[in-house]
């Protein structure tokens, strides 16, 4: 093995047993301790944004907790939730931990087959679907559907006897408490630290998706965890709309828990520079394509003009900052005045855009280009990254906003461990880690060897323990010279070096250079024509504009500075501009917005064989 982090001492030990048996013992502390404070705020059909307390959430979750056991559900057993992020999908999942269930989460972009092969698979015995194109789903599948033991619609109704509506629901939770007063706090008393909490699965980039077990004690550690890192505060606001069927999103919840600061939750995407400005939020977390598209809108937005040289020179403000602010360091006099101008010319407006008061964001489930992180900072906003995957219960580490190191993902929580093999591979140990995938014993040994768990990723450890992560172990590229090429690295510097791409494919395996597939930002491209040569292209939609002569040699322009920054056997050589988009749909990327390379490389074989197949310029 190579190199080690992390250990587990007396105190650490000591620190992190004072947290709660279960999720349901965590929220029944939070509402004793809280009752009064706003937990939850959400949108209501008027678009007006609404509070629930503690105790309104906690009673809200006993009522549907006591729903379902009056319907049959045991200990263990699974209760799916295929919906958008709102809050009812916090209200169910909560419930279901108060009832000692397991809850499958099913991204509400599935399509019917997978949604039923997880419900076989998972044994789910209950299932609260969105609307009626979730329940159809459900019927496509009667031999599947007949074993449920309810159905809860979150909107509307249906006249089949097994399908609620949610406030009938609830209501014949409420019922089934006024007979069984004490039901809800018995059963939260009999989950023992170690049972099911969450069968997450995977979407994954090759095959079924996989469902990865996490017990109760996986999230009651993560609360403790983070909260001893004083990352948040109960004073905090948090903006969610991050995918709750995701891990990332998931984890978010136990360390609101834990913490007890209040969330607004939407998780409309085309909503979210409106809620910014309403709930003006301290934290946030997103996925790296978020900020990457706030950063591109940005510089679209002041590509010319006096703008333009205005935004330049804040910007090279900023930049110049970076070493001071990171080591806590005054400012010399001069560049002190220069970025309190720049921030107010420029940066203050990005910030208020954000909602004005944004301590830090979190970027996760994917890396975050260096070159976004370091223009955020400029401007003076913290994007910490941290690292994790569904089988770790999403966080394993984090930088901290005080003290961020930039380009790493920090290091590993107080109680985790981390390994480098000797591949260069990251192995981790801890209390998030998973006990295994459901029903796959074999990929489970495969997997998790003496107690490690071998991530996939390739990882490296600085002096002090903080970790790089460069790129997934099977993505790697070697090329026909035998130069290994990340391909993240490569498609991150594309993105952030041009703001029209918004995603690229790095290929090369065994060839002599490395091109890339390159899809354009719908919205950023239609500005670019607009104003491009007297706005001679406005007129031409998005896929002449893809095969446009001039817009590609807009993009080589792009790639020539991205190459710039990239080491010669990873620079692009050629590149091809799709006239569509990667689409979960197509099944190109994930609903976490992976790419599944495997299937790009098969779906545009004769695209990337063009590329490759001259001699290297």
């Amino acid at each position: 093995m190579g190199d080690y982090t992390g250990a587990i001492d007396e105190r650490t030990q000591a620190l992190l047993a004072e947290q709660a048996r279960n999720v349901g013992e965590m929220l029944v502390k939070r509402a004793d301790a809280d009752p009064h404070r706003v937990a939850f705020r959400y949108p209501d059909a008027r678009e007006a944004w609404q509070d629930l307390t503690w105790q309104q959430t906690k009673e809200y979750a006993f009522d549907l907790a006591a729903a379902m056991l009056s319907v049959g559900l045991q200990s263990e057993d699974r209760v799916a939730i295929a919906s958008t992020t709102r809050v009812e999908w916090i209200l169910a999942d909560l419930a279901i931990m108060c009832a000692g269930g397991a809850t499958t989460t099913i991204y509400p972009t599935t399509q019917s087959d997978d949604v039923n092969y997880i419900l076989a698979d998972s044994g789910s015995r209950i299932a609260f679907v969105e609307n009626a194109e979730q329940l159809a789903k459900l019927h496509e599948h009667p031999e599947i559907f007949d074993e449920l033991l309810a159905v809860i619609l979150l909107d509307g109704d249906s006249p089949e006897s097994r399908v609620h509506s949610w406030q009938a629901f609830r209501q014949l939770g409420k019922e089934h408490r006024a007979a069984h007063p004490d039901l809800v706090d018995q059963v939260i008393a009999d989950v023992a630290p170690d049972r099911l909490s969450t069968l997450i699965y995977t979407s994954g980039t090759t095959g079924r998706p996989k469902g990865v077990r996490l017990d109760h004690h996986a999230w009651t550690y993560q609360g403790r965890a983070i909260e001893l890192m004083e990352l948040a505060t109960v004073e905090d606001v948090q903006y969610l709309w991050l995918p709750l069927s995701h891990v990332f999103g998931k984890c978010l919840l136990s360390i609101q828990l834990q913490i007890g600061f209040t969330t607004a939750v939407d998780g409309r995407i085309e909503k979210i520079v409106d809620g910014l400005g309403a709930i003006k939020p301290t934290f946030m977390a997103g996925a790296p394509r978020i900020f990457e598209k706030v950063r591109a809108r940005v510089m679209v937005g002041n590509a010319a003009g006096l703008k333009s040289k205005i935004a330049r020179w804040a910007f090279s403000v900023g930049k110049r900052s970076i070493p001071y602010r990171l080591e806590n360091r005054s400012l010399p006099a001069a560049l002190g005045v220069q970025y309190r101008i720049a921030d107010k010319l420029v940066f203050s407006k990005l910030k208020d855009r954000l909602g004005g008061n944004l301590r830090f964001m979190v970027s996760g489930s994917a890396k975050l280009s260096r070159q976004v992180q370091e223009w955020f900072y400029a401007a003076g906003i913290v994007i910490v990254e941290g690292y994790g995957m569904t089988e770790t219960s999403a966080v394993i580490c984090v930088n901290h906003p005080n003290t961020p190191r930039l380009g790493t993902v920090g290091p590993p929580l107080l109680g985790s461990e981390f390994k480098i093999a000797e591949d260069g591979e990251l192995l981790v140990k801890g209390p998030g880690v998973t006990r295994g995938y459901h029903n796959l014993p074999e990929l489970t040994d495969e997997t998790i060897i003496d107690g490690w768990l071998h991530t996939g990723d390739i990882g490296q450890l600085d002096d002090d323990g903080y970790l790089r992560v460069t790129d997934r172990k099977k993505d790697l590229i070697k090329t026909s010279g035998g130069k290994y090429v990340a391909p993240q690295k490569v498609e991150g510097t594309l993105v952030a070096n041009c703001p029209y791409v918004s995603q690229a494919v790095a290929t090369g395996d065994d060839r002599k250079y490395i091109a890339a597939l390159v899809v354009l930002d719908p919205d950023a491209i239609k500005g670019w024509a607009e104003s491009h040569d007297g706005g001679k292209l406005k007129d031409l939609d998005y896929g002449e504009l893809a095969r446009h002569p001039e817009v590609t040699a807009m993009v080589q322009r792009y790639v020539d500075s991205a190459n710039a920054r990239l080491e010669r056997w990873e620079t692009v050589k050629r590149f091809v501009v799709l006239d569509h988009e990667l689409s979960v749909d197509e099944g190109a990327i994930t609903p976490s917005m992976k790419v599944r390379r495997s299937m790009v490389e098969g779906t545009y074989s004769d695209l990337i064989e063009s590329m490759h197949d001259k001699e290297e310029v």
